[in-house]
């Protein structure tokens, strides 16, 4: 689907637990007078999660900071996605996990925006394109920070997205690293030991 619909293929990952303590992280500092974070103790504030959303074809990214998971903000991820593409045609999106709670508003869910669902396999997070994006995301908002509480953080975690898209990458340079990955994809039996292809006659 990312070579044929990259446009219709979207990303939706939960970003966390969130709570709020410091943070290291790496800075610029005075020499001799590193920069320091006071310790927790007593951590009252709880947790929060960032439901986030990723459109492939448009490098667009979005999300909202919830008070906790489930099937309701999971709904509500994909009606955002579906809102991205209005026409009523197909999407294809990719989650992380699908636990068994969630499976039978899942399922109705994805009736309802019309959308696919494809899981990485087990112990392959990494292959949810989302995931590549949370680390710039806890980098620039959670590393190196001493948030006072979650409104103040989740400032951080939306405003983020809304610089991440403002700078997107041109159209030319996406095109251009789809083409290679398709290409890395089709060598992988040939990198990994494998024998090649033979040639078509």
């Amino acid at each position: 689907m990312l070579e044929r619909f990259p446009d219709r293929v979207f990303a939706f990952d939960e970003f966390g637990p969130l709570g709020i303590r410091p943070t290291a992280g790496a800075c610029w500092t005075p020499a001799g007078h590193p920069e320091r974070h006071p310790a927790t103790y007593h951590r009252t504030h709880g947790v929060r999660y960032f439901h986030g959303c990723y459109s492939v074809g448009d490098d667009r990214m979005w999300g909202v900071n919830r008070r906790k998971k489930g099937a309701v903000n999971t709904l509500a991820a994909l009606r955002s996605i579906r809102a991205a593409r209005p026409d009523g045609a197909p999407i294809h999106s990719s989650w992380t996990t699908c636990p068994p709670t969630k499976a039978t508003r899942s399922v109705a869910g994805r009736r309802r925006t019309a959308s696919s669902c494809a899981s990485p396999p087990t112990y392959a997070s990494w292959a949810n394109p989302i995931e590549a994006h949370f680390g710039p995301l806890r980098q620039f908002t959670i590393a190196n920070f001493n948030h006072r509480n979650h409104s103040v953080q989740t400032r951080a975690l939306h405003a983020y997205p809304r610089w991440r898209n403002t700078n997107a990458r041109h159209p030319d340079v996406l095109a251009a690293q789809r083409r290679e990955r398709a290409r890395i994809r089709s060598e992988k039996g040939i990198r990994w030991g494998g024998r090649p292809l033979p040639a078509a006659a």
